[in-house]
């Protein structure tokens, strides 16, 4: 049998789930939390597992230790570490109705979470180190298999019995988590998050395959019926894959989505950012980035689109003396006239208010007293709210509405 498949495949998908694995443990660092912890690790376990699995490492490993096949024990605690993750993770699910702001997981775990993590923990705690004792009881292990081991050894009492643990173990942890992510998808709106949560329990229920193939061919083999191994060497291997895959796009999408939306805010708000910034060069931390600079903007983008935000509020109020009221009035107008809904209407009369009061500073108008000054819409926005008030003001800016607004009052257009 050829191994070269196996090495692309399990090398490719533990090298994908790595960086995967990478980002949340970096999330988490940012952002500590029990729910971003146990998603890291359920990550990490199955990534390491496929990449012990392929079969250079796998001899690799033999060679450094000296013991026959100890990788496939390495490989099968990988997968028993994704197993115990995955079954706590389906415990800090949060219902919808439940949830604290946007938080999918519960961040700290209540009295029943935690008696129930710990009951389903402590199935692993003492099942794991007797999968470990059947293992080395079973050895020594010659030849080397890296891919046949299970059908290879199955007849021997042990090893048969270190297999069955494992397959059960893992077979209830696919079950507990395709179950628990279904219910959850279905009770989330549409969007990036419930298509990955999907995606995790369409990977659980496909890898469930996996575990037919292996219990069939590891019993056909413990009852020495022959000719069944390539359920164990090609379906099941295959099963796994495919199960793998869409697990690791489960846990990557909505992260990705949510990397692509902060980016896409932060070049979104840079028209906005540049109206204050040309009014008053104080308001920033630094001057503006190069556009290819801008457009190359890969990290920290949380962060640096937070701090933009800032400053254009900031902006905004050292703007306020000069807005002029009737622009607002106008923008009102041509709102109406455009059936706009409240947040587009917020948007275009704050567009145009700022580009009213950029031309009245630029024209060197002087301020208008306190008591004059125009309240715009958006001031008293939450947080969660704030920054896509003002993606779309950015956006409206250029709008030909707001054109037509600032030019009903009166003001120059640009």
């Amino acid at each position: 049998m050829s191994e070269l498949p196996f090495d692309v495949v399990y090398l490719g998908i533990g090298t994908l789930a790595w960086v995967v694995a990478l980002l949340k443990f970096r999330a988490w660092r940012r952002d500590p939390s029990f729910g971003l912890l146990v998603v890291a690790l359920s990550i990490a376990a199955p990534s390491s597992a496929f990449l012990f699995a392929a079969p250079p490492v796998y001899r690799l490993i033999d060679r450094v230790s000296g013991l026959g096949n100890l990788a496939t024990l390495l490989v099968y605690l990988g997968i028993m570490g994704f197993s115990a993750a995955t079954v706590v993770l389906a415990l800090l699910w949060t219902p919808p109705e439940h949830r604290d702001g946007s938080r999918i997981w519960a961040p700290t775990p209540d009295g029943a979470v935690r008696r129930r993590v710990r009951r389903r923990l402590a199935v692993f705690a003492v099942l794991v180190p007797v999968m470990v004792a059947l293992f080395l009881a079973g050895g020594p292990y010659r030849p080397e298999t890296p891919l046949t081991f299970d059908t290879t050894y199955a007849p021997v009492g042990d090893v048969a019995l270190f297999l069955v643990i494992y397959q059960g173990l893992f077979a209830f942890a696919l079950l507990d988590i395709g179950r628990v992510c279904l219910g959850h998808a279905s009770r989330l709106p549409g969007g990036w998050l419930r298509r990955g949560i999907r995606s995790l329990a369409v990977g659980a229920l496909t890898a469930c395959g996996y575990v037919l193939c292996k219990i069939t061919a590891i019993g056909a083999a413990y009852g020495g019926v022959a000719g069944l191994e390539w359920l164990s060497t090609g379906v099941g291997p295959a099963f796994a894959a495919l199960g793998a895959v869409f697990i690791t796009v489960g846990f990557a999408g909505p992260a990705g989505a949510a990397w692509a939306r902060r980016r896409g805010d932060y070049r979104a708000l840079r028209p906005l950012w540049d109206l204050v910034y040309r009014a008053d060069r104080r308001l920033a931390l630094e001057a503006p980035p190069a556009p290819w600079r801008e457009r190359f903007a890969l990290r920290d983008l949380e962060w640096r689109t937070t701090r933009r935000g800032l400053e254009i509020r900031d902006g905004q109020l050292t703007l306020r003396p000069w807005v002029d009221p009737a622009a607002v009035e106008a923008a009102e107008q041509v709102a109406e006239r455009h059936g706009l809904d409240p947040d587009g209407r917020a948007a275009l009369v704050v567009a145009a208010a700022l580009r009213s009061a950029v031309a009245a500073l630029d024209a060197g108008r002087p301020a208008r007293p306190r008591e004059e000054q125009v309240v715009l819409p958006g001031l008293d926005a939450d947080p969660a709210e704030e920054r896509a008030h003002l993606v779309r003001v950015a956006r409206a800016l250029a709008s030909p509405a707001t054109g037509e607004a600032v030019a009903g009052a009166g003001e120059r257009v640009g």
